[in-house]
């Protein structure tokens, strides 16, 4: 199985390219055709929405907070998050759960 087209993967994990939603009504991660949409109830000020879409994906894929940092966009919708991690494991849970919510 192919990687979902949100998913890079490099030498020290993945990348995950995703549009977020702050201050919508719940806190929600979906995948929305090819892509992948996060939706948080935080503010985007200071940094909450950012710290809140790392909470919501380290929710979802069940891996711990410290692995993930925003990369490309920080003050933008469209955001690039890094995983740190082993890349082939890394893929297949969050395929697994890309199976599991898409």
């Amino acid at each position: 199985m192919s990687d979902p087209s949100f998913l890079r993967r490099n030498m020290n994990g993945v990348t995950i390219e995703l549009r977020v939603q702050p201050r919508a009504r719940r806190t929600a991660l979906e995948a929305a055709g090819e892509g992948l949409k996060a939706s948080v109830t935080a503010p985007p000020e200071d940094g909450k929405a950012n710290d809140a879409v790392i909470a919501l994906l380290a929710d979802e894929w069940r891996l711990p907070k410290s692995l993930f940092t925003v990369i490309k966009g920080a003050a933008a919708r469209n955001k690039t998050v890094s995983v740190t991690g082993e890349p082939a494991n890394l893929a297949t849970r969050i395929g697994e759960w890309m199976r599991a919510h898409g």
